[in-house]
């Protein structure tokens, strides 16, 4: 079994404008729901793992990517 740790990462709501942060999985590119800590609104995220690179971007769950 691999023993992985969760990433950080800061990113803005894109509803409240609010800085949050997410914990990442770093084992697998992925796009879920999540609902901001600020505004309780669904956020979509998506996150792009290459190598030790995480890329995140955000949306409004409905308007989605």
């Amino acid at each position: 079994m691999m023993s992985f740790e969760l990433a950080e990462e800061r990113v803005t709501c894109p509803f409240c404008w609010e800085t949050i942060t997410l914990l990442i999985d770093p084992s697998e590119s992925q796009t879920y729901t999540e609902d901001c800590f600020v505004c309780c609104r669904p956020i979509l995220i998506n996150t792009e793992i290459q190598g030790d690179h995480i890329q995140v971007s955000v949306t409004q769950e409905d308007l989605g990517f």
